[in-house]
């Protein structure tokens, strides 16, 4: 199984910053040590034609040559980064991580993974929650232009479900495919957390504080039921947030460790019972112990590689 990764490119953040960067590392090392069957690659970088996919051109210029800091400050600020050379590299790979996984299973893989990404706060026309670009957005957009490149331009647009699991509402997600019928955004998240203003997914489901294992299964269930009664997809981009956890200092969730692992499955189990190829990213997880997310992504993996085996049995 194919796993990207751009945690060598780290940011320059303030002392006491609370975005805990150094968990990605922390999962490239657990996965080489635990998952033998993960092959690890670089990520590529998303090229400005690929991110202008799914962004307005201005916005990624601005990003790219720091300018969005003067003309833009508050922009800036949404985001929650300093501008530096080494975000808007890192944020070009951590985009073109999930496009090269879209890529391997639309190849005939059927999983693979960004050990980053999910950046689902960002928009077409701005960042923001420590989102730059909109990663599955452009792995969408891109998929769906190669797909139809292949297939030629009469056949109806490769369909696209985003399963977004992360405990935030994926409201960037949602205002760039919000008149876009090809692209079936899908949330479950807090219903009083960030963002305080939401956009309009095709289904959104909202958490109350304190949601545990039982109910929070019961609500994907019958989201991924609606799912399957609403669209057909082609591919799968899931958002796997570590950030439900009852250990998580933004999530406001009580999931444990068994019950994010169950909802893994379940997703993994959805997508391979109707042979859609699903690629996922790691979007949020913020434990007062950080070896606690990396605990959660890991058990992500663990999921992950036996669906990825049983695809590898299909095909072979």
């Amino acid at each position: 199984m194919h796993a990207f990764y751009s945690d060598h490119y780290v940011l320059p953040l303030p002392q006491g910053h609370r975005f805990p960067m150094a968990k990605y590392r922390m999962l490239r090392d657990r996965v080489a040590q635990e998952l033998p069957q993960v092959q690890m690659l670089e990520a590529p970088r998303a090229s400005d034609g690929e991110l202008a996919l799914a962004h307005h051109p201005a916005y990624i210029r601005q990003i790219a040559d720091g300018s969005i800091q003067t003309l833009q400050p508050q922009a800036m600020r949404e985001i929650g980064f300093p501008w530096s050379d080494a975000m808007v590299e890192r944020s070009r790979r951590s985009a073109g991580a999930t496009v090269a996984a879209v890529r391997a299973v639309m190849g005939g893989q059927g999983i693979a993974a960004n050990m980053a990404g999910g950046t689902h706060h960002a928009s077409a026309d701005k960042g923001g929650g420590f989102c730059v670009f909109n990663d599955a957005a452009v792995a969408a957009r891109v998929a769906q232009a190669e797909w139809g490149r292949a297939h030629g331009p009469h056949r109806k647009p490769l369909q696209v479900a985003v399963v977004d699991l992360d405990v935030h509402q994926g409201n960037g997600t949602a205002q760039i495919f919000q008149n876009d019928a090809s692209v079936f955004t899908l949330s479950l998240h807090g219903e009083k957390n960030f963002p305080f203003r939401k956009e309009a997914s095709d289904l959104d489901v909202h958490l109350p504080d304190g949601c545990a294992d039982d109910a929070y299964m019961e609500a994907l269930e019958t989201a991924l039921d609606q799912l399957a009664q609403r669209f057909e997809p082609g591919l799968v981009i899931y958002l796997a947030g570590a950030d439900p956890f009852e250990g998580d200092r933004l999530g406001r969730l009580k999931l444990t460790f068994d019950g994010l692992q169950a909802r893994d499955r379940r997703v993994f189990d959805w997508a391979w019972q109707r042979s859609v190829p699903l690629a996922f990213a790691m979007a949020g997880g913020y434990g007062v112990q950080i070896e606690e997310t990396v605990q959660v992504q890991i058990n992500t993996y663990t999921v992950a590689v036996e669906y990825a085996r049983r695809w590898r049995a299909r095909v072979a």
